[in-house]
């Protein structure tokens, strides 16, 4: 078979392949993707882009499968991929959703391509663009918990992106993130807990990441749920100074900070503290005990 024409986007010293998907492509396409193909392109499209390193643990039982199957979708077109430039050493491959993992999931939805809205410039402009670290931390996040899921027998039941959120709720606030874990305590009672994501990098102010909590007020008074506000930071000092800043916030609010030696479980582990109080952190199950909230309707997280 003759090869789609292509030619590079050069970004930050990497190179992104541009082809022209013919419908022979993308017929090739369908006919190899598994199941586990289908469900990594639809969550890179989700969540804008992931490293080689999140889709392994996401998806793979080992590194070297991951990169044989991973390089396997960008052969044909499925997956896109760049590195970001950095001044001393390299850093791993970022995957987006190539033009070809673009129509098929289209076809999936029942709509073209401009319906499905793919744009090829777009899902590559994260690249460049100053909120990629931000992503890829958001990422982190739930892949971690995903980790901690298959470790130690709870279940990441919900993971939204900022745009699904922002197209929900967005009149009202726009969380990093929205999701939703469950895990059984040693006495076998399964706790479930929604939560929405504030992913901070210390880019922002703290006066300007305490004001983000009246949005979600306002849209618990709108809704009739409360759902508690997870501020994930990046370091302890950050911690201190938002805890006295918050004091006793309108909505539940738990802090953390997303150091690698924080916990063997990451943001599943007892890393999260309550603001307005000074007691023992807790696990991210133990937080819906602590504050008592139910999970929002399925109308809505369905």
């Amino acid at each position: 078979m003759t090869r789609p024409h292509t030619t590079g986007t050069r970004l930050r010293g990497t190179q992104i392949r541009a082809p022209r998907v013919s419908a022979e492509v993308v017929a090739e396409l369908v006919y190899r993707l598994t199941v586990r193909d289908r469900n990594l392109l639809a969550l890179v499209w989700e969540h804008r882009v992931l490293t080689t390193g999140q889709l392994t643990r996401l998806f793979f039982p080992s590194p070297e499968r991951a990169r044989q199957r991973l390089n396997h979708l960008y052969n044909h077109h499925a997956l896109l991929r760049f590195r970001p430039w950095t001044p001393v050493g390299s850093k791993p491959w970022h995957w987006v959703l190539g033009p070809a993992g673009a129509h098929v999931l289209a076809v999936e939805h029942g709509q073209t391509i401009a319906e499905f809205g793919y744009r090829q410039d777009t899902a590559t402009a994260i690249a460049v663009s100053p909120r990629l670290a931000h992503q890829i931390g958001v990422n982190e996040f739930f892949t971690s918990l995903h980790v901690c899921a298959r470790r130690r027998g709870g279940a990441l039941e919900q993971w939204w992106s900022e745009h699904r959120c922002a197209a929900l709720w967005g009149d009202l606030t726009r969380p990093d993130a929205f999701g939703r874990w469950t895990q059984t305590r040693p006495d076998k009672m399964s706790l479930t807990l929604d939560f929405f994501l504030e992913h901070d990098t210390g880019t922002e102010t703290l006066a300007r990441v305490a004001r983000k909590l009246g949005g979600y007020a306002d849209l618990a008074e709108a809704t009739g749920t409360t759902t508690p506000v997870l501020i994930w930071l990046p370091s302890a000092r950050r911690e201190a100074n938002l805890r006295a800043l918050l004091g006793a916030p309108e909505v539940p609010v738990a802090t953390a900070v997303h150091t690698p030696a924080t916990s063997p479980d990451g943001p599943a582990g007892p890393v999260w503290l309550p603001a307005g109080t000074t007691g023992r952190r807790l696990r991210l199950a133990d937080l819906a005990t602590f504050w008592g909230t139910v999970p929002r309707d399925e109308s809505e997280t369905g």
